[in-house]
Protein backbone atom coordinates (compact mmCIF):
# COMPACT_ATOMS: atom_id res chain seq x y z
CA UNK A 1 0.00 0.00 0.00
CA UNK A 2 2.81 2.22 1.34
CA UNK A 3 4.96 0.97 -1.95
CA UNK A 4 2.13 1.66 -4.34
CA UNK A 5 0.87 5.38 -2.55
CA UNK A 6 4.88 6.24 -3.33
CA UNK A 7 4.40 5.15 -6.91
CA UNK A 8 1.39 7.36 -7.19
CA UNK A 9 3.44 10.63 -5.98
CA UNK A 10 6.38 9.64 -8.06
CA UNK A 11 3.49 10.43 -10.79
CA UNK A 12 2.28 13.43 -9.80
CA UNK A 13 5.88 14.86 -9.33
CA UNK A 14 6.49 14.56 -13.18
CA UNK A 15 2.77 16.02 -13.80
CA UNK A 16 3.48 18.78 -11.26
CA UNK A 17 6.41 19.33 -12.54
CA UNK A 18 7.18 20.25 -16.44
CA UNK A 19 11.03 20.73 -15.27
CA UNK A 20 11.37 17.13 -14.16
CA UNK A 21 9.70 15.70 -16.86
CA UNK A 22 11.82 17.31 -19.14
CA UNK A 23 14.87 16.04 -17.14
CA UNK A 24 14.13 12.80 -17.40
CA UNK A 25 13.21 13.25 -21.40
CA UNK A 26 16.46 14.82 -21.80
CA UNK A 27 18.03 11.83 -19.77
CA UNK A 28 16.31 9.17 -21.96
CA UNK A 29 17.28 10.95 -24.90
CA UNK A 30 21.09 10.65 -23.94
CA UNK A 31 20.94 6.80 -23.15
CA UNK A 32 19.06 5.44 -26.23
CA UNK A 33 21.76 7.86 -28.15
CA UNK A 34 24.22 5.85 -26.54
CA UNK A 35 23.48 2.71 -27.21
CA UNK A 36 22.17 3.64 -30.92
CA UNK A 37 26.61 4.29 -31.32
CA UNK A 38 27.05 0.68 -30.58
CA UNK A 39 23.78 -0.22 -32.25
CA UNK A 40 24.55 1.54 -35.43
CA UNK A 41 27.94 -0.01 -35.90
CA UNK A 42 26.43 -3.33 -35.39
CA UNK A 43 24.37 -3.13 -38.56
CA UNK A 44 27.58 -2.60 -41.08
CA UNK A 45 27.97 -6.08 -41.45
CA UNK A 46 24.80 -7.45 -42.89
CA UNK A 47 24.41 -4.52 -44.84
CA UNK A 48 27.87 -4.78 -46.48
CA UNK A 49 28.71 -7.84 -46.32
CA UNK A 50 25.95 -10.50 -46.46
CA UNK A 51 25.06 -10.60 -49.38
CA UNK A 52 28.98 -10.88 -50.47
CA UNK A 53 29.64 -13.98 -47.98
CA UNK A 54 26.01 -15.73 -49.13
CA UNK A 55 27.70 -15.30 -52.89
CA UNK A 56 30.85 -16.64 -51.80
CA UNK A 57 29.08 -19.59 -49.91
CA UNK A 58 26.57 -20.13 -52.54
CA UNK A 59 28.65 -19.72 -55.57
CA UNK A 60 25.66 -17.87 -57.46
CA UNK A 61 24.11 -14.54 -57.75
CA UNK A 62 20.51 -15.65 -58.03
CA UNK A 63 20.46 -16.08 -54.10
CA UNK A 64 22.87 -13.04 -53.14
CA UNK A 65 19.49 -11.13 -51.90
CA UNK A 66 18.74 -14.07 -49.49
CA UNK A 67 20.85 -12.76 -46.47
CA UNK A 68 19.29 -9.20 -46.21
CA UNK A 69 15.94 -10.63 -46.62
CA UNK A 70 16.64 -13.33 -43.90
CA UNK A 71 17.79 -10.69 -41.43
CA UNK A 72 15.28 -8.50 -42.35
CA UNK A 73 12.51 -11.40 -42.27
CA UNK A 74 14.40 -11.77 -38.26
CA UNK A 75 13.56 -8.45 -37.95
CA UNK A 76 10.16 -8.39 -38.62
CA UNK A 77 9.69 -11.67 -36.24
CA UNK A 78 11.62 -9.60 -34.23
CA UNK A 79 10.02 -6.72 -34.13
CA UNK A 80 6.42 -8.39 -32.90
CA UNK A 81 8.34 -9.69 -30.38
CA UNK A 82 10.02 -6.49 -28.81
CA UNK A 83 6.56 -4.39 -29.06
CA UNK A 84 4.87 -7.14 -27.16
CA UNK A 85 7.91 -7.38 -24.77
CA UNK A 86 8.24 -3.23 -23.83
CA UNK A 87 4.40 -2.89 -23.73
CA UNK A 88 4.12 -5.01 -20.98
CA UNK A 89 7.78 -4.80 -19.48
CA UNK A 90 9.11 -1.23 -20.61
CA UNK A 91 11.62 -0.45 -23.47
CA UNK A 92 14.39 -1.14 -21.28
CA UNK A 93 13.77 -4.95 -21.13
CA UNK A 94 12.59 -5.31 -24.95
CA UNK A 95 15.31 -3.52 -26.74
CA UNK A 96 18.21 -4.60 -24.65
CA UNK A 97 16.79 -8.53 -25.23
CA UNK A 98 16.71 -7.54 -28.75
CA UNK A 99 20.24 -6.10 -29.09
CA UNK A 100 21.79 -9.12 -27.20
CA UNK A 101 19.78 -11.60 -28.85
CA UNK A 102 20.99 -10.06 -32.49
CA UNK A 103 24.62 -10.27 -31.12
CA UNK A 104 24.20 -13.95 -30.56
CA UNK A 105 22.95 -13.85 -34.35
CA UNK A 106 26.32 -12.16 -35.28
CA UNK A 107 28.21 -15.27 -33.49
CA UNK A 108 26.08 -17.75 -35.32
CA UNK A 109 27.11 -15.97 -38.72
CA UNK A 110 30.87 -16.14 -37.74
CA UNK A 111 30.15 -19.51 -36.90
CA UNK A 112 28.90 -20.95 -40.17
CA UNK A 113 31.56 -19.15 -42.05
CA UNK A 114 33.84 -21.03 -40.51
CA UNK A 115 32.54 -24.53 -40.80
CA UNK A 116 30.96 -23.70 -44.20
CA UNK A 117 27.63 -24.32 -43.32
CA UNK A 118 24.58 -22.81 -45.49
CA UNK A 119 21.81 -23.66 -43.24
CA UNK A 120 23.64 -22.20 -39.86
CA UNK A 121 24.52 -18.89 -41.88
CA UNK A 122 20.65 -18.94 -42.85
CA UNK A 123 19.29 -19.54 -39.16
CA UNK A 124 21.84 -17.22 -37.93
CA UNK A 125 21.36 -14.07 -40.19
CA UNK A 126 17.26 -14.96 -38.92
CA UNK A 127 18.01 -14.26 -35.59
CA UNK A 128 20.93 -11.26 -36.27
CA UNK A 129 17.72 -9.33 -37.52
CA UNK A 130 16.61 -9.22 -33.98
CA UNK A 131 19.62 -6.52 -33.75
CA UNK A 132 19.00 -4.55 -36.60
CA UNK A 133 14.97 -4.55 -35.21
CA UNK A 134 16.07 -3.32 -31.61
CA UNK A 135 18.13 -0.56 -33.51
CA UNK A 136 15.45 0.46 -35.59
CA UNK A 137 12.64 0.61 -32.32
CA UNK A 138 14.82 2.74 -30.44
CA UNK A 139 13.89 5.55 -32.08
CA UNK A 140 9.94 5.30 -30.77
CA UNK A 141 12.17 5.40 -27.22
CA UNK A 142 12.80 8.64 -27.63
CA UNK A 143 9.42 9.78 -28.45
CA UNK A 144 7.79 8.37 -25.13
CA UNK A 145 8.03 11.57 -22.78
CA UNK A 146 8.37 14.09 -25.73
CA UNK A 147 5.59 16.18 -26.62
CA UNK A 148 3.92 16.71 -30.19
CA UNK A 149 6.42 19.17 -31.60
CA UNK A 150 9.37 17.34 -30.39
CA UNK A 151 8.83 13.91 -31.38
CA UNK A 152 10.23 14.26 -34.92
CA UNK A 153 13.14 15.68 -33.63
CA UNK A 154 13.51 13.12 -30.52
CA UNK A 155 13.53 10.41 -33.44
CA UNK A 156 15.74 12.24 -35.49
CA UNK A 157 18.05 12.87 -32.49
CA UNK A 158 18.38 9.06 -31.77
CA UNK A 159 18.75 8.00 -35.44
CA UNK A 160 21.89 10.96 -35.97
CA UNK A 161 23.76 8.92 -33.03
CA UNK A 162 23.45 5.56 -34.86
CA UNK A 163 25.22 7.58 -38.03
CA UNK A 164 28.56 7.40 -35.87
CA UNK A 165 28.30 3.93 -35.33
CA UNK A 166 26.53 2.96 -38.73
CA UNK A 167 29.43 5.15 -40.92
CA UNK A 168 32.36 3.32 -39.06
CA UNK A 169 31.16 0.35 -39.42
CA UNK A 170 31.58 -0.03 -43.23
CA UNK A 171 34.52 1.52 -42.98
CA UNK A 172 35.95 -0.99 -40.69
CA UNK A 173 34.89 -4.00 -42.89
CA UNK A 174 38.55 -4.36 -44.95
CA UNK A 175 40.26 -3.86 -41.21
CA UNK A 176 37.63 -6.27 -39.49
CA UNK A 177 38.48 -9.02 -43.31
CA UNK A 178 42.55 -8.75 -42.02
CA UNK A 179 41.41 -9.57 -38.49
CA UNK A 180 39.31 -12.29 -39.04
CA UNK A 181 42.02 -13.84 -41.78
CA UNK A 182 45.12 -13.57 -38.56
CA UNK A 183 42.74 -15.81 -36.41
CA UNK A 184 41.18 -18.63 -38.70
CA UNK A 185 38.08 -17.12 -39.82
CA UNK A 186 37.19 -16.18 -43.36
CA UNK A 187 37.77 -12.84 -44.00
CA UNK A 188 33.71 -12.56 -44.96
CA UNK A 189 32.85 -12.71 -41.88
CA UNK A 190 34.68 -10.59 -40.05
CA UNK A 191 32.64 -7.81 -39.74
CA UNK A 192 30.02 -9.92 -37.90
CA UNK A 193 32.68 -9.71 -35.33
CA UNK A 194 32.28 -6.15 -34.57
CA UNK A 195 28.41 -6.81 -35.05
CA UNK A 196 28.65 -9.36 -32.31
CA UNK A 197 30.46 -6.97 -29.98
CA UNK A 198 28.44 -3.84 -31.28
CA UNK A 199 25.22 -5.23 -30.48
CA UNK A 200 25.50 -6.86 -27.00
CA UNK A 201 27.19 -3.34 -25.86
CA UNK A 202 24.16 -1.23 -27.26
CA UNK A 203 21.83 -4.36 -25.01
CA UNK A 204 24.24 -3.92 -22.07
CA UNK A 205 23.90 0.02 -22.30
CA UNK A 206 20.10 0.02 -22.00
CA UNK A 207 19.83 -2.69 -19.42
CA UNK A 208 21.94 -0.77 -17.23
CA UNK A 209 20.97 2.95 -17.80
CA UNK A 210 17.66 3.22 -18.95
CA UNK A 211 15.75 3.42 -15.90
CA UNK A 212 12.98 4.95 -15.24
CA UNK A 213 11.70 2.98 -17.65
CA UNK A 214 10.57 6.10 -20.83
CA UNK A 215 7.01 4.12 -21.93
CA UNK A 216 6.33 3.04 -18.10
CA UNK A 217 6.44 6.52 -16.87
CA UNK A 218 4.53 7.51 -20.18
CA UNK A 219 1.99 5.28 -19.76
CA UNK A 220 1.07 5.92 -16.26
CA UNK A 221 0.91 9.64 -16.58
CA UNK A 222 -1.89 8.77 -19.64
CA UNK A 223 -3.27 6.77 -16.80
CA UNK A 224 -3.26 9.26 -14.37
CA UNK A 225 -4.62 12.10 -16.41
CA UNK A 226 -7.79 10.22 -17.51
CA UNK A 227 -8.51 9.73 -13.92
CA UNK A 228 -8.07 13.16 -12.99
CA UNK A 229 -8.48 15.56 -15.99
CA UNK A 230 -11.37 15.63 -18.88
CA UNK A 231 -10.93 14.82 -21.94
CA UNK A 232 -12.01 17.47 -24.56
CA UNK A 233 -13.36 17.74 -27.66
CA UNK A 234 -9.97 18.07 -29.57
CA UNK A 235 -8.65 15.31 -27.95
CA UNK A 236 -11.76 13.27 -29.34
CA UNK A 237 -11.30 14.30 -32.94
CA UNK A 238 -7.24 13.22 -32.65
CA UNK A 239 -8.32 9.95 -32.08
CA UNK A 240 -11.28 9.52 -35.05
CA UNK A 241 -7.98 10.48 -37.18
CA UNK A 242 -5.38 8.10 -35.56
CA UNK A 243 -6.35 5.12 -37.90
CA UNK A 244 -5.81 7.01 -40.98
CA UNK A 245 -2.63 8.72 -39.80
CA UNK A 246 -1.46 4.75 -38.85
CA UNK A 247 -1.60 3.61 -42.42
CA UNK A 248 -0.06 6.61 -44.05
CA UNK A 249 2.49 6.89 -41.63
CA UNK A 250 3.26 2.96 -42.39
CA UNK A 251 2.97 2.85 -46.00
CA UNK A 252 5.39 5.77 -46.44
CA UNK A 253 7.90 3.66 -44.28
CA UNK A 254 6.90 0.41 -46.18
CA UNK A 255 7.55 1.90 -49.11
CA UNK A 256 10.88 3.93 -48.63
CA UNK A 257 12.05 0.39 -46.88
CA UNK A 258 11.19 -1.59 -50.10
CA UNK A 259 13.09 0.82 -52.68
CA UNK A 260 16.32 1.14 -50.28
CA UNK A 261 16.62 -2.37 -49.25
CA UNK A 262 16.01 -3.77 -52.53
CA UNK A 263 18.91 -0.94 -54.36
CA UNK A 264 21.29 -1.29 -51.51
CA UNK A 265 21.53 -4.97 -51.42
CA UNK A 266 23.02 -5.21 -54.83
CA UNK A 267 24.54 -2.41 -55.10
CA UNK A 268 28.02 -4.71 -53.73
CA UNK A 269 27.41 -7.32 -56.05
CA UNK A 270 27.02 -4.64 -59.03
CA UNK A 271 30.40 -3.52 -57.82
CA UNK A 272 32.05 -6.14 -57.54
CA UNK A 273 30.92 -7.21 -61.11
CA UNK A 274 32.61 -3.86 -62.21
CA UNK A 275 36.03 -4.53 -60.52
CA UNK A 276 35.00 -2.48 -57.42
CA UNK A 277 36.96 -3.98 -54.23
CA UNK A 278 36.02 -4.59 -50.33
CA UNK A 279 37.39 -1.63 -49.77
CA UNK A 280 35.32 0.42 -52.17
CA UNK A 281 32.15 -1.16 -51.23
CA UNK A 282 32.67 0.09 -47.80
CA UNK A 283 33.33 3.86 -49.00
CA UNK A 284 29.85 3.62 -51.01
CA UNK A 285 27.61 1.93 -48.56
CA UNK A 286 29.88 3.96 -45.58
CA UNK A 287 28.14 7.39 -47.40
CA UNK A 288 24.94 5.41 -48.09
CA UNK A 289 24.20 4.48 -44.05
CA UNK A 290 25.63 7.98 -43.16
CA UNK A 291 22.73 9.56 -45.31
CA UNK A 292 20.33 7.41 -44.04
CA UNK A 293 21.36 8.86 -40.60
CA UNK A 294 23.30 11.60 -40.60
CA UNK A 295 20.66 14.30 -41.73
CA UNK A 296 18.36 13.29 -38.95
CA UNK A 297 18.66 16.60 -37.05
CA UNK A 298 17.66 18.59 -40.20
CA UNK A 299 15.37 16.07 -41.19
CA UNK A 300 13.34 15.92 -37.56
CA UNK A 301 13.34 20.03 -37.21
CA UNK A 302 11.69 20.50 -40.89
CA UNK A 303 9.07 17.58 -39.85
CA UNK A 304 7.98 19.43 -37.03
CA UNK A 305 8.09 22.80 -39.42
CA UNK A 306 6.75 22.38 -42.21
CA UNK A 307 4.76 18.91 -40.93
CA UNK A 308 5.04 15.41 -42.17
CA UNK A 309 3.36 15.43 -45.49
CA UNK A 310 6.04 17.62 -47.08
CA UNK A 311 8.91 15.26 -45.98
CA UNK A 312 7.14 12.14 -47.05
CA UNK A 313 6.80 14.03 -50.75
CA UNK A 314 10.28 14.73 -50.69
CA UNK A 315 11.02 11.13 -49.77
CA UNK A 316 9.57 9.96 -52.77
CA UNK A 317 11.05 12.82 -54.88
CA UNK A 318 14.69 12.05 -53.28
CA UNK A 319 14.15 7.88 -53.85
CA UNK A 320 13.06 8.54 -57.83
CA UNK A 321 16.26 10.37 -58.02
CA UNK A 322 18.09 7.91 -56.59
CA UNK A 323 16.96 5.01 -58.44
CA UNK A 324 18.02 6.81 -61.92
CA UNK A 325 21.30 7.69 -61.13
CA UNK A 326 21.63 4.10 -59.73
CA UNK A 327 20.09 2.66 -62.99
CA UNK A 328 21.99 5.09 -65.21
CA UNK A 329 24.94 5.54 -63.91
CA UNK A 330 28.17 3.74 -65.19
CA UNK A 331 29.30 0.62 -62.68
CA UNK A 332 33.22 1.67 -62.42
CA UNK A 333 32.15 5.79 -61.38
CA UNK A 334 32.44 5.38 -57.89
CA UNK A 335 31.66 8.80 -57.48
CA UNK A 336 27.52 8.51 -59.14
CA UNK A 337 27.58 5.22 -56.88
CA UNK A 338 28.33 7.33 -54.09
CA UNK A 339 25.83 10.05 -55.15
CA UNK A 340 23.11 7.67 -55.99
CA UNK A 341 23.36 5.88 -52.81
CA UNK A 342 23.58 8.77 -50.61
CA UNK A 343 20.60 9.93 -52.46
CA UNK A 344 18.81 6.49 -51.21
CA UNK A 345 19.59 6.89 -47.85
CA UNK A 346 18.49 10.38 -47.70
CA UNK A 347 15.20 9.33 -49.23
CA UNK A 348 14.44 6.69 -46.44
CA UNK A 349 16.07 9.31 -43.66
CA UNK A 350 12.85 11.45 -45.06
CA UNK A 351 10.08 8.67 -45.16
CA UNK A 352 11.46 7.14 -42.06
CA UNK A 353 11.17 10.24 -39.86
CA UNK A 354 8.20 11.83 -41.18
CA UNK A 355 6.32 8.07 -41.74
CA UNK A 356 7.45 7.48 -38.02
CA UNK A 357 6.47 10.99 -36.49
CA UNK A 358 2.91 10.63 -38.16
CA UNK A 359 2.52 6.84 -36.32
CA UNK A 360 3.73 8.45 -32.89
CA UNK A 361 1.10 11.00 -33.25
CA UNK A 362 -1.54 8.61 -33.86
CA UNK A 363 -0.78 6.89 -30.65
CA UNK A 364 -1.75 6.58 -26.87
CA UNK A 365 1.13 5.67 -24.46
CA UNK A 366 -1.29 2.61 -23.65
CA UNK A 367 -1.19 0.53 -26.69
CA UNK A 368 1.71 2.81 -28.47
CA UNK A 369 5.03 -0.18 -28.27
CA UNK A 370 2.72 -3.27 -29.40
CA UNK A 371 1.26 -1.22 -32.60
CA UNK A 372 4.45 0.30 -32.91
CA UNK A 373 5.86 -3.23 -33.34
CA UNK A 374 3.28 -4.53 -35.25
CA UNK A 375 3.86 -1.57 -37.98
CA UNK A 376 7.63 -2.39 -37.57
CA UNK A 377 6.83 -5.98 -38.58
CA UNK A 378 5.15 -5.08 -42.05
CA UNK A 379 8.29 -2.75 -42.29
CA UNK A 380 10.91 -5.51 -42.18
CA UNK A 381 9.08 -7.63 -43.94
CA UNK A 382 8.74 -4.90 -46.83
CA UNK A 383 12.42 -5.22 -46.18
CA UNK A 384 12.92 -8.88 -46.60
CA UNK A 385 10.41 -8.93 -49.79
CA UNK A 386 13.14 -6.37 -51.56
CA UNK A 387 16.18 -8.10 -49.94
CA UNK A 388 14.51 -11.32 -51.72
CA UNK A 389 13.22 -10.10 -55.03
CA UNK A 390 16.01 -7.62 -55.63
CA UNK A 391 18.81 -10.69 -56.40
CA UNK A 392 16.05 -12.65 -59.08
CA UNK A 393 15.38 -9.19 -60.77
CA UNK A 394 19.32 -8.29 -61.17
CA UNK A 395 19.60 -12.44 -61.89
CA UNK A 396 17.16 -12.08 -64.98
CA UNK A 397 17.26 -8.40 -65.93
CA UNK A 398 20.20 -5.72 -64.62
CA UNK A 399 20.72 -4.17 -61.51
CA UNK A 400 19.49 -0.62 -64.03
CA UNK A 401 16.52 -2.27 -64.35
CA UNK A 402 16.45 -3.13 -60.34
CA UNK A 403 17.17 0.53 -59.67
CA UNK A 404 14.75 2.14 -62.54
CA UNK A 405 11.75 0.22 -60.61
CA UNK A 406 12.62 0.95 -56.82
CA UNK A 407 12.84 4.71 -58.46
CA UNK A 408 9.09 5.03 -60.04
CA UNK A 409 7.76 3.02 -56.86
CA UNK A 410 8.79 5.48 -54.49
CA UNK A 411 6.27 8.27 -56.49
CA UNK A 412 3.18 6.84 -54.98
CA UNK A 413 4.32 8.17 -52.00
CA UNK A 414 2.97 11.81 -53.12
CA UNK A 415 -0.72 10.71 -53.91
CA UNK A 416 -0.73 8.69 -51.06
CA UNK A 417 0.14 11.84 -48.12
CA UNK A 418 -1.89 14.16 -50.33
CA UNK A 419 -5.29 12.15 -50.05
CA UNK A 420 -4.21 12.02 -46.50
CA UNK A 421 -3.61 15.53 -45.91
CA UNK A 422 -6.79 16.38 -47.81
CA UNK A 423 -9.14 13.57 -45.62
CA UNK A 424 -7.88 15.91 -42.30
CA UNK A 425 -9.13 18.95 -44.03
Amino acid sequence: MFAKAQELDSIESYIDSPEKLKKLYRRVLFVVCLSQIFGGAGLAAGVTVGALLAQQMLGTDAYAGVPVALLTLGSAAAAFIIGKLSQRYGRRTGLSTGFIVGGLGAVGVVIAAMVNSVILLFASLLIYGAGTSANLQARYAGTDLANKKQRATAISTTMVMTTFGAVAGPNLVEVMGEFASLIGVPSLAGPFILSAAAFILAGLVLFIMLRPDPLTIANKIEAYKLVHEPINKTEIADKAINKRGLMVGAMVMVLTQIVMVAIMTMTPVHMKHHGHDLADVGIVIGFHIGAMYLPSLITGVLADKVGRTAMSIASGITLLFAGLLAAFAPGNSMILLIIALTLLGLGWNFGLISGTAQIVDSTEPSTRAKTQGALDVFIALAGASGGALSGMVVANTSYATLSLSGGLLSLILIPAVIWSRRAKT
